[in-house]
């Protein structure tokens, strides 16, 4: 008979130790639900405003706009708003412009940002802790505070129409540091020192060695300043002057006065002037997701 109550008293502790063991399992599961909901429902608020604009401007004229609830997808779709706008302004040309501005804002910030974040990462002199924290600080600074001091200083230096006056203020940010730096700090500080045994001196580290190891931060990086570049409408409308020199964003801007706020040509500008920011996220995606996992990990 005991060894009989013993195997009845033991089969109830293993269920027991099952279940424990399934909680935290079912748990995560829960968890793992509740996220994806979550990022569910925000996908879906980031995207139908997107969808609202693609949508109409594919509407022809006689077809509502406003409507309630928001027909989605165009009862006659139609190609003739996007014709409009490209014969009506000089869409290539605003383009060229907004390639220029772009290619620099991306290659500017990656220079000066990696530079200026070498050796806050990987060298020690006093007060480096305070100058990050200083420059951390600007961040908390509006841009728009320091647009009538940068505008002043572009006009002492004759730079006010001009494309350089458009990109040199934002030719390096704070953020930026801040992403550079921390790519430099996770990378061991053994290879620099391998580096300097063997002769190699500390531009050639920054170039030569970490620059090809932080490959996922820098596409992060240029990702964000192509877009910073691409979408900046108020400080080009303030700089430049001459039409002929506008970029997409600020030429778009005459659809207002030339149509009257035609919502339908309106929609179809932004899309043309959203495609190249998807053409350019669509290319360098992984890296993107692998700098903000990166990035997230060591910070």
């Amino acid at each position: 008979m005991q060894p009989a109550q013993t195997s009845i008293k033991s089969v109830p502790k293993i269920d027991q130790n099952k279940q424990i063991r399934h909680l935290p399992n079912k748990r995560k599961a829960g968890r793992l639900i509740i996220s994806y909901f979550f990022l569910t429902l925000v996908a879906v608020v980031m995207i139908v405003p997107f969808l609202w604009s693609f949508s109409t401007a594919l509407k022809g004229k006689n077809e509502a706009i406003f409507s309630f609830p928001p027909k989605f997808i165009p009862e006659n779709i139609t190609l003739e708003n996007f014709i409009t706008v490209w014969n009506t302004l000089p869409i290539p040309l605003y383009l060229w412009n907004s390639i220029i501005l772009a290619f620099w804002g991306v290659i500017l910030p990656l220079l000066f940002c990696s530079l200026a974040a070498f050796p806050l990462a990987r060298m020690n002199f006093k007060g480096k802790n305070t100058v990050f924290l200083i420059i951390l600080a600007t961040m908390m600074i509006p841009g728009e505070v320091t647009m009538i001091p940068i505008y002043l200083i572009l006009e002492k230096l004759s730079l006010i129409d001009s494309f350089a006056g458009v990109i040199l203020p934002g030719a390096v940010s704070a953020f930026g540091i801040f992403l550079m730096r921390q790519a430099f700090i996770g990378i061991p500080k053994e290879i620099d020192e391998s580096a300097i045994i063997d002769g190699a001196k500390p531009w050639q580290i920054w170039w030569y060695i970490l620059i090809p190891m932080v490959k996922p931060m820098l596409s992060t990086l240029a990702i964000l300043s192509f877009i910073g570049s691409w979408n900046n409408f108020l400080w080009p409308l303030l700089v430049l002057q001459d039409p002929n020199s506008y970029p997409l964003t600020v030429g778009l801007y005459d659809l207002k006065g030339t149509f009257v706020t035609d919502t339908r040509l309106v929609s179809a500008g932004a899309v043309i002037a959203l495609i190249p920011i998807l053409i350019v996220f669509m290319a360098f995606q992984n890296y993107f997701i692998k700098g903000a996992y990166s990035s997230a990990v060591k910070g």
